[in-house]
């Protein structure tokens, strides 16, 4: 699912119409748990069993901090021929402190190693052991490894690109709530040529980026770590491969945390997926106009909601004349936003970036919403896998009037992100590769031990309906809801209810008897006018803003 473009770790994140026919003509690729594919996995995790991970230095070029150790798990390429192609994923950890955070005297007993998945596809997790220094993440940090990853093409692990990342496409400046039939035979065009590169660049091995090759991929690494059992928590795009994961291997694992979950059902995956996010983009975005209404005071952006909207669109106009700096136009300024859908805490930047900019002062809003040159490659890549992913993932529409037919529908309720969503998807309507038919996630009473699932009530990346429907699907699964909160990704938040329950599952194994609910977290705090204490933030975010 589409997500908000963001410093290095960003690509893209996400109701009707499907057809069975993968673009071109392709034939569908037979999905799920096939006999080739599940020996295929057998085998590589005896092999890695027996190998392990050798933990080092981390290298040079993956600009990470001392304190993480560094190696790589080989998996194959295909599953279907072990003994084929293979590829190396590489691997970071920081160990188990086994110190109290609350008693330096008493130790902690080592539970194994807690693996994550950031979300995407494309996020590296990577950074993710560094987590356990900050104080919401201390004690799981006494109890586990803390084990972070890139999935296949991401980064270092089998990298995928779809255009020469030396020679990066001219950022688009362009993002017309009405976009003109010239404008769509433009992004058609862009959409067509991305997809070829894509194959052209990838050649046969695009097919095996899957999300079902991530879950393949997961078994791996647990055998490579020397875990019995898999104790698993990902995010966004990560509860996702985390399903397949829980669906094809359910004996496998210890426990699983599913924090914001996308939609697994397989009719949604992944193009009503992405109608879905649009239309609860819309509603987030109505949520922090109607907070910058609130505090007019400081912002000068309208008392209402309505017109904290024509301020925006005041903004948009004016960079399409001019666009600020050279570099930000009508759709950095979306991009830029759009991340305020994801996370509360962006809320007083954003809206101090669109008060200046209205006052004549264009700075704050080219630094927040600016194409970052240095990160050019590392987003190239992340989309790239983001695409191959998704369009390799499920059946999509390969007739341009569906994709028109219902985003027009929508976006006349919905325009924030609607036609954003579209170009950022339509590669998967002109792709080559085969498509999988998607796995049906489901396990049975007594085949998975009970797992915990998250969800903020607002969530607009990944609706909390798709909660609903992963706890419907997951037997013995428990759902906890920060209630009237909208923040993608909220384990180890600043909301003290969510970290309660994470941290009794993890530590202890308990869950509440039944689905439970939070008081939301605090809203985010505009700053103190020119000569007072500054506010304090909102609540800090904990995962890449992935879909």
């Amino acid at each position: 699912m589409r997500a908000a473009v963001l410093h290095g770790t960003a690509a893209a994140l996400l109701l009707t119409g499907l057809v069975a026919a993968p673009a071109g003509g392709a034939p569908a690729w037979p999905a799920s748990a096939g006999s080739a594919e599940t020996h295929g996995t057998a085998v590589a995790a005896r092999r890695a069993a027996a190998a392990g991970i050798r933990f080092g230095s981390c290298p040079k070029e993956e600009h990470l901090p001392s304190s993480l150790r560094c190696g790589t798990v080989t998996v194959p390429l295909d599953y279907a021929l072990p003994d084929g192609k293979r590829i190396r994923l590489t691997v970071s950890r920081v160990k188990a402190t086994g110190k109290d955070p609350h008693n330096a005297k008493h130790s902690v007993p080592r539970q194994g190693a807690l693996v994550y998945n950031p979300g995407g596809p494309g996020a590296s997790g990577m950074f993710f052991p560094l987590i356990g220094y900050l104080p919401e993440w201390k004690r799981i940090g006494a109890a586990y490894d803390l084990v972070g990853y890139a999935p296949r093409g991401v980064g270092r692990s089998a990298p995928l690109s779809c255009r020469d990342p030396r020679h990066p496409a001219k950022p688009l400046l362009e993002s017309p709530a009405v976009p003109s039939e010239a404008f769509k035979k433009a992004r058609i065009a862009e959409a067509k040529a991305y997809a070829r590169g894509c194959a052209r660049r990838s050649g046969a091995a695009l097919r095996h980026y899957t999300s079902l090759n991530n879950a393949r991929d997961l078994e791996v690494l647990r055998a490579a770590l020397g875990e019995r059992k898999l104790t698993y928590m990902g995010a966004s795009y990560g509860t996702y491969f985390g399903a397949l994961y829980a669906t094809l291997f359910p004996s496998h694992v210890r426990r699983m945390v599913f924090d914001s979950a996308v939609n697994p059902d397989p009719d949604k995956i992944w193009y009503e997926n992405n109608l879905d996010q649009s239309a609860a983009f819309e509603v987030r975005w109505a949520d922090f106009r109607a907070w910058t209404a609130r505090h007019d005071g400081v912002y000068k952006l309208g008392r209402t909601p309505e017109a904290v909207q024509r301020s925006y669109d005041r903004a948009r106009a004016r960079l399409a004349a001019s666009p600020a700096g050279g570099t930000v136009g009508p759709a950095q300024l979306q991009g830029a936003f759009l991340q305020a859908g994801y996370y509360d805490d962006y809320w007083p930047q954003r809206a101090l970036a669109l008060s200046a900019y209205l006052a004549g002062d264009p700075k704050p809003l080219i630094q927040v919403a600016a194409p970052q040159r240095e990160a050019a490659a590392e987003q190239e890549n992340s989309s790239a896998v983001y695409t191959a992913v998704e369009c390799n993932d499920a059946p999509w529409p390969t007739d341009w009037h569906t994709w028109d037919r219902d985003n027009t529908r929508l976006a006349r309720v919905a325009p924030f992100e609607t036609w954003d969503n579209v170009w950022m998807n339509l590669p998967c309507a002109y792709w080559s590769a085969p498509r999988q038919k998607p796995l049906d996630v489901r396990t049975l009473p007594g085949e998975l031990p009970p797992t915990l699932i998250l969800s903020a009530e607002r969530d607009a990346a990944t609706p909390h309906e798709g909660a609903e429907e992963l706890r419907r699907r997951l037997w013995g699964s428990v759902l906890v809801t920060e209630n009237g909160a909208g923040t993608h990704g909220i384990a180890g938040g600043p909301n003290k209810c969510v970290n309660g329950h994470l941290d009794a599952y993890l530590l202890e194994g308990r869950l509440p008897e039944h689905d439970a609910g939070c008081a939301p977290h605090k809203e985010p705090v505009p700053p103190a006018p020119a000569g007072r204490a500054r506010g304090a933030k909102g609540g800090h975010r904990t995962t890449a803003p992935k879909g």
